[in-house]
């Protein structure tokens, strides 16, 4: 099961900031979900919400500000504590960063017609130039964009975004030629991932953030998590990797030796 740090590593460092990104990076996480909202000079930009309010020391929407005026401000607002100020970055300075990403979920937010128009643009021309065909997936609840995306260019990878039963996520996801199906945790169950797999869709849960529910999505087959804490979650299933590929020799070399073996479960 793939783990991927939600916008960067949200519950490390400040969301969707590069020192977020930089963090989770240095720890061996290669895969992200971030989210995209177009700045006023039309660039793709990582941020959350449609306005600075919640996250930086500056109000307004996003839609008033040029890239270089949102990357100036400091995103350390109602987020994880940080000692340094680092702002609102855009999508290619990111990418221009990390070369061996494995795998990006750029998660675009609801916005009007107009302006997702020109980021369905951007964004399609930034997977074309970048050739990031298999390294990301452009995932969204608004489906207008998602039909958008197909239209301009059908090897873009695209996700649904559902966070609610009804209307059904899947069959919506598969009418909209769908590869990713990124759901609400909670609302993940092993007949639904059964019958995207079928569907030749990656099933992606969000937010995860405690173990037995990681645990309960794996064992339901589930392709991938989005959890806060990326680099604690990779640690523990590191772990458990070393501990299993261990215990045969352990077993073996218990059994020569006469030494108890571990109580069976």
């Amino acid at each position: 099961m793939i783990v991927y740090g939600h916008r960067g590593a949200k519950g490390e460092a400040p969301e969707n900031t590069l020192p977020g990104f930089r963090h989770a990076y240095r720890q061996g996480v290669r895969h992200f979900e971030l989210d995209i909202v177009l700045s006023k000079d039309g660039k793709p930009v990582l941020v959350h919400d449609l306005t600075t309010d919640r996250t930086t020391d500056q109000k307004g929407n996003v839609s008033q500000y040029t890239a270089a005026e949102l990357a100036a401000m400091d995103a350390r607002r109602n987020t994880t504590s940080w000692p340094v100020k680092t702002g609102i970055p855009a999508l290619e300075d990111l990418l221009d960063q990390f070369g061996d990403i494995e795998h990006f979920q750029l998660e675009v937010k609801k916005d009007t017609r107009a302006r997702l128009n020109i980021l369905c643009n951007r964004l399609t021309e930034i997977i074309q130039h970048r050739n990031l065909y298999q390294t990301a997936a452009i995932t969204s609840a608004d489906t207008w964009f998602l039909k958008e995306i197909r239209r301009r260019n059908k090897r873009i990878r695209t996700g649904l975004v559902a966070e609610r039963r009804f209307p059904r996520p899947l069959g919506i996801a598969a009418r909209l030629g769908c590869d990713y199906l990124c759901v609400n945790w909670k609302l993940c169950s092993p007949e639904l991932v059964e019958k995207a797999r079928r569907r030749g869709m990656h099933v992606s849960c969000w937010t995860v953030n405690r173990i037995q529910d990681m645990l309960r999505l794996e064992a339901m087959g589930v392709d991938s998590i989005i959890t806060d804490f990326p680099t604690s979650t990779r640690m523990f299933f590191d772990n458990r990797a070393r501990s299993a590929t261990s215990l045969p020799d352990d077993r073996q070399e218990n059994t020569t030796t006469g030494n108890a073996t571990l109580p069976a479960n």
